[in-house]
Parts: structure tokens; sequence; C-alpha cells
């Protein structure tokens, strides 16, 4: 019987010349899986019919778009997820809903090998194959680009000799990943970490320094869920949309950094990630004013870890899931309202409110009506600083030893 192979496929040069490439290797029958994370450009059933004009004997397009947002997207919004204070996780958190998708068409066709365009130095090949080996375990990994060392310039020769119905004239500086959460941009003049981004490397922000009036915009949360944006009820996917479209108009979300991938190389992406960014914003302002101290203390640490464990490919891992249990529980008073400013390139919070807020006007104010008994702090600034105290006393006597 014929072995099937599930390709993750994109549509363009190097997915689409895998297809019979991996035929001629593997001997298999190829099956083509396309999924829509909100990534836009083109029609989705091109894309599903050039798979088949390329020879996949199956071709799919699955629109993942909502799925993506609710179950991928809003816990990184609760987990106020940036991988090195920075990144928002743009092609991290599609990985593991493309692997699912993957899966479910291996078990559906009867596919016994799965394949995907990684390379040998990126992080995208952990993240496939670590969330592959989670899930289904019995299926064989197949890399084109990394197992048989397929370079561009080979995959547009074998485009050629094959006649792939194809484009292969026209090249890009970039190399580009983009879906509903952001957009990331590397390789070219962006290897020269000196080189300034240049403005026409930009698809979701317009220039900040633009002259444009301000945006402001009132997102209502629920249990660390957006689910209204100036009062209008929305889904996650709305939410994103909407801010992508709205911050993207002011220039938020440009980030440009010098990244520590997984392999334990050092590379500098360009992203755009303006909803991303607005929303996680507001949810960490919101976290400030309803989520007690300790707690919130606690949770930045572990925000900081699950932001490294999906960037490292863990999404499946049973920290990450104690960790989303974890999250989930502290969500539970992050409800109401924040307000942004949207303008030149950044979302400042001006205003927030809660029915389960923790800031007491009584307890803060210095001016009437202060509630806040004074005469206890004299006694707890004495207590709380007595053990260094002691141990300052023990060192003077010991010399300072």
């Amino acid at each position: 019987m014929t072995e099937r192979v599930v390709l993750a496929y994109s549509g363009g040069l190097d997915t689409s010349v895998a297809i019979p490439y991996l035929a001629e290797e593997t001997g298999a029958e190829v099956i083509a899986v396309a999924v829509d994370v909100g990534q836009g450009g083109e029609d989705l059933d091109a894309i599903r019919q050039r798979a088949l004009d390329c020879g996949a004997v199956e071709s799919e397009v699955i629109d993942a778009r909502d799925e993506f947002a609710a179950g991928y997207c809003l816990p990184a919004i609760r987990a106020n997820a940036l991988y090195m204070d920075r990144y928002p996780l743009v092609s991290a958190l599609s990985r593991p809903l493309i692997v699912t998708h993957l899966v479910a068409a291996a078990r559906r066709h009867g596919g016994t090998i799965v394949s995907h365009g990684c390379t040998g130095k990126g992080n995208d090949q952990v993240r496939f194959e670590v969330g592959l080996g989670a899930l289904a375990p019995d299926l064989r990994i197949v890399a084109p680009a990394r197992d048989f060392a397929w370079t561009r310039d080979k995959a547009i020769a074998f485009a050629e000799e094959k006649g792939l119905p194809i484009d292969v004239s026209a090249k890009s500086p970039y190399s580009v990943d983009q879906n509903l959460w952001g957009r990331a941009v590397e390789t070219g003049f962006l290897e020269d970490i000196w080189n300034a981004p240049v403005e026409d490397l930009y698809s979701y922000t317009c220039d900040p320094a633009q002259e444009r009036d301000a945006d402001e915009v009132v997102i209502t949360f629920d249990a660390g869920v957006p689910v209204a944006i100036d009062g209008e009820t929305v889904t996650p996917y709305q939410a994103i949309r909407e801010l992508n479209r709205r911050a993207g108009a002011q220039g938020v979300g440009r980030l440009d950094m010098v990244e520590d991938r997984l392999v334990g190389i050092k590379s500098r992406e360009v992203y755009e990630a303006p909803g991303a960014i607005a929303l996680i914003t507001a949810h960490q302002e919101l976290e400030a004013v309803t989520v007690e101290r300790d707690l919130a203390r606690f949770k930045r640490g572990v925000d900081q870890r699950w932001g490294e464990l999906v960037y490292d490919g863990l999404w499946f891992s049973p920290l990450k899931r104690a960790l989303d249990a974890f999250i989930d529980d502290a969500q539970r008073h992050v409800t109401g309202e924040v307000r942004l400013t949207l303008h030149g390139g950044r979302a400042t919070v001006t205003g927030r409110r809660s029915e389960a807020s923790l800031y007491d006007f009584g307890m803060a104010t210095y001016d009437t009506g202060d509630t806040f008994d004074q005469s206890l702090a004299k006694g707890f600034v004495r207590l709380w600083g007595l053990p260094s105290e002691m141990a300052a006393a023990r060192d003077a006597r010991l010399g300072g030893c």
C-alpha cells in the first residue's frame, strides 16, 4: 500500500516544489494542508488548486482564524506573553495549531509521514516536530529544506525542470511570516544589524512619524478575555482584527530586535503586532488594578516562563498545561475597562475602571477623606526592617565578615 505524506503547505515556492520532490524521494502520495490563521494575501482557493497542479493527490484549506484567536492568541493575552519582554510570539503561537491540523489530516487520509518546509537553523522545526512528537509520535517526519539540503536555487531549478505553476521570477528581499497576531520579517539586508529597517518592509502598520489625530479606544475585559471595544461586543478574532486596524494606523506594535533563538544563535527580527501590543498593554494595566500584590508578583514570573515555553515549541508540555491552570485561576477578577490612546507608535493607558478593583480611593488619597491609619506605620516599618537591622548589627560585631 502506497504511503501518504501530509505536507504543511503555504502555497509558496518551497512547499510547492516539495510536493513532487517528496513524491520522488519517499515514493509516497502527498496530501497538502494549508491552514488559514489570518495571514491574508493570496486567495486560499488558489493555493488549494496550486497544490493539486503541483501533484498533490489531495489538497485541503482549513479556516482556523477563530480557533487561532480564541485558542492561541487569547491565552497569550492572559499570559501577557512577550518573549524577552518584547516579542508577542507571532509565529510561535500558530505552529501548535497547524500541528494539530496536520495530525488530524494524517488520521483522515491514512498518512504515515508529515512534512514541513523549515530549515535546520530556525525555531519552527522544533515547534513542528516537538508538537508532532507529543500528539502523534507514530508519524515519521521529513523536512526537505533541512534533511536534503534543499536550497532556494535548487528549488527554482527543480520548479523550472518540472514546469510547476509557480512564479519564481520575483524574489522578495525578505523572509516574511504573518498571521492574525502579527507579522515577522527577517533576512536580506536586515542581517546586518546596523542597517535600519526601511519603510517598505512594513505592511500591518503605518509610519508612526506621520501626522495624524490620536485614536482613543476603550477595551472591556471579562476574566481576562477582551469582550467589547468601545462598548461593541466582539469575539477574540474581532477584537484582534479591529485593534490591528486601529493601532496599526497609528504605527503601534513595531519591533526591531535581536533575539535569542532556541538553536543557540542570535537573530535579527523585525515585527509588526499592533493588535497584540495594544491588547497586552491594556490587559497588563487591568491586572495591575484587580490582581492582589503577591499573586501579581508571582504571575509575572509565570508569564515569562509561559512565553519561553511557547517560543521553545513546548505548547503541549506538562509545565505549559500546569501554568495554563494557574493563569486561568489568576484571571478570575480581571474584569473591567481600560482606555488607551493610540498615537505616534504608542498605546498609552489613560484610564482604568473595574467592579473588582483593589484600588481604594480612601486608602490612597492624601487629601481629606483619608482612611489609612498612619499611626500603624511606625511599628510596621520597624518590624519590616528588623531582620536587616539585626544582620547589620551582627556584621558590625564581627568586623564586617
